[in-house]
Parts: C-alpha cells; sequence; structure tokens
C-alpha cells in the first residue's frame, strides 16, 4: 500500500495529548490507534488488527511519539489500554501489545467476552451468522463461501483477560465514556474535555456499518439512531477523533448528515420492494442496492440491508410475505413485502 497517514496530535482545552496513530488493519485499510498522555498513566486506546504489518506499525508509532514528538514516554510506559468496542480491526493485536506492557485492560461489559472468552464468542457468532444468512436467502454456495472468509481472518486472535469495565458511570481521570451501541453491542465513545474519541460510532466520512440485531443483541439501526442521538446530547465537544478517516470538526452536523443517510437508504429500500411488485428476500435487495459488491463486501452488504430491512419490519413498514413457508419450514428465506 502506499505510506501510512502521518501521526498526529491533538490537544485538549486541558492540556491532555491524544497522538494519533495509523496501522494498516487489512490490506489497503487503515484504522487508528491513540496514546493518551497527561490524564493519569500513560494510555493506549485501540491495538488494531495484530494481522499483517499492524502491530509492525503501532509499535512504531508508539516509539515516534518520543522520537519524533519529544515526549518522555515509551512502549513500557503503557498502564492501561482501552478498547472501544469488539471489532477485531480495533482489538486484534491487543495480545501482543498486552504481552509487552502488562498494561491493564477495559472494555464494556457488552463486548467483554469478546477479549476474555475469544474461542467461544467465534463459535456462537459464526452459528448466528449462518442462520442469518438462510434468512436472507442467500444461497449454500455463497452462504459457505461467506462463512470461511468470516472465519479465517479471526484465527490468530487469543483471549486476554479484562481489569475493568467502561461503565458509564466511571470516572477515569476526566474522562467519560459513552456507551453508543448500534455498529458494535459494547462501542463506547470517550470524552475527554472538549475531544471526543468517536471511534467507529461516528466516522467523518461513510456511514459506519450496521448489522442486524437478528446476528448479535445491540447492534441493529434501531439502537444506531438511538446513540447517535444520545451523543449528539454531549456538550463541549469542539473535535471527534474516529476509528478511521479524518477528524470531525462538525460532531453535531456530521452526526445529522448520518442521521438523513440511514433515512435515505430506508426508502431505498421500501422503492425496491414497491417496484419489484412481489415480496424480497434480503439476499434480492441486496443484489438490487449493491449489484457490483465483490468478496467480503457481499457480506456486508447482506448485513447493511438487514439491518435496514429488519428497522423497517420492526416499525411496521414491511410485512412477510411467506408466512405458511416460515410456520412450516425450520429456518426458510424470509419474503419481505410492504405492509
Amino acid at each position: 500500500m502506499a505510506a501510512l497517514p502521518p501521526i498526529e496530535r491533538f490537544t485538549t482545552r486541558h492540556g491532555a495529548r491524544f497522538y494519533r496513530i495509523p496501522v494498516e488493519a487489512f490490506p489497503n485499510f487503515i484504522v487508528y490507534c491513540y496514546v493518551l498522555l497527561d490524564a493519569g498513566v500513560p494510555t493506549l486506546i485501540d491495538a488494531g488488527s495484530g494481522l499483517g504489518s499492524s502491530t509492525e506499525h503501532l509499535l512504531a508509532g508508539i516509539a515516534a511519539v518520543h522520537d519524533d514528538f519529544g515526549e518522555a514516554f515509551s512502549l513500557g510506559d503503557i498502564r492501561r489500554i482501552l478498547i472501544t468496542h469488539g471489532h477485531i480491526d480495533h482489538f486484534g493485536g491487543l495480545a501482543a501489545i498486552h504481552e509487552r506492557t502488562g498494561a491493564e485492560v477495559a472494555i464494556h461489559p457488552l463486548d467483554r467476552r469478546v477479549l476474555t472468552n475469544y474461542e467461544e464468542r467465534v463459535v456462537v457468532a459464526t452459528k448466528d451468522l449462518r442462520v442469518y444468512l438462510e434468512r436472507a436467502g442467500v444461497k449454500p454456495e455463497l452462504r459457505g463461501h461467506l462463512l470461511d472468509m468470516y472465519g479465517i481472518a479471526k484465527k490468530h486472535v487469543r483471549s486476554v483477560p479484562v481489569s475493568f469495565a467502561l461503565d458509564e458511570d466511571l470516572k477515569l481521570d476526566g474522562m467519560h465514556f459513552i456507551h453508543a451501541p448500534g455498529h458494535c453491542p459494547g462501542q463506547v465513545c470517550i470524552q475527554l474535555d472538549d475531544v471526543l474519541i468517536t471511534a467507529d460510532h461516528i466516522l467523518s466520512r461513510i456511514t459506519p456499518h450496521q448489522a442486524p440485531e437478528s446476528i448479535t443483541h445491540y447492534t441493529g439501526l434501531g439502537h444506531y439512531l438511538e446513540s447517535l442521538e444520545k451523543v449528539g446530547r454531549l456538550e463541549g465537544v469542539a473535535l471527534g477523533l474516529g476509528g478511521h478517516e479524518q477528524p470531525i470538526h462538525d460532531l453535531y452536523g456530521r452526526i445529522e448528515t448520518i442521521r438523513a443517510s440511514h433515512l435515505r437508504k430506508l426508502e431505498r429500500m421500501q422503492d425496491v420492494i414497491r417496484m419489484a411488485g412481489a415480496p424480497l428476500t434480503i439476499s434480492d435487495i441486496s443484489k438490487q442496492l449493491y449489484p457490483d459488491r465483490h468478496g467480503y463486501d457481499i457480506l456486508l452488504a447482506l448485513e447493511e440491508v438487514g439491518a435496514h430491512v429488519e428497522y423497517l419490519y420492526q416499525h411496521g413498514m414491511l410485512a412477510i410475505g411467506n408466512l405458511e413457508e416460515v410456520e412450516r419450514e425450520d429456518n426458510p428465506a424470509l419474503l419481505y413485502g410492504l405492509a
């Protein structure tokens, strides 16, 4: 890939410093980890994927905080690691950093078992995904291919003990933790003074990926929109720093843009069903909306469509069009029509 983006420093109103470190989590896919200084003990926020050069990039970035920015700080000074949510591009490299530092590890309770009982979580999540793909109407051959891709990138991760929970009532050296489920069950944003670590809840360019709650509790578009509103009520945020993409200088405006994007997607999915003149599966709708997706992007599209279809169904705007088959068969594909 091209050269990594530069490491950047951001200073809060009261002088704490966030160093934004880019790492290549997957080929040509950047995730940002953060070193936080002068807010209690030296803290690392997120740890990359652990795949490819991800950990190498993170270690080099941590060294650069001393070498390029003159901070009296090194890897061994990290005393705690905060994981913003249980997605592999943010915690897959945790074990390698934990082994080198012995730092305390923290994550929201809803994502705790992703870290402490990782092998169990992969088995359960894969089973739930298989059931979802069947109900979405994905053909068996493609279904098997998608499940293989889902599992292969997760085999390198090892479980790590968690020292404490990032509950909303936790006050930690001026940091305030905001539980923002939707993109991930245990997603937290971290506010320190006028800076908000938005992680993957709010990004500067794309609308963060959605998956249906039928796969994992506390995901789903309903939870996500409620969390957007919750973060929008925070006061005094001048800068948002995400897990991907560029800094956000108008957090409140960005929230409204993301909300409007999801409303447009909901309308588009109803239009696809209306134009078909008959009930459709989630797979049918996904092919209409995202016809050029390939590889793993097919799975992401199926989940994104599923989250929006689920929301429409939950809010009484869609109805099941093959109810007799659903009653008769074990797990048939669901056909959705306008209510």
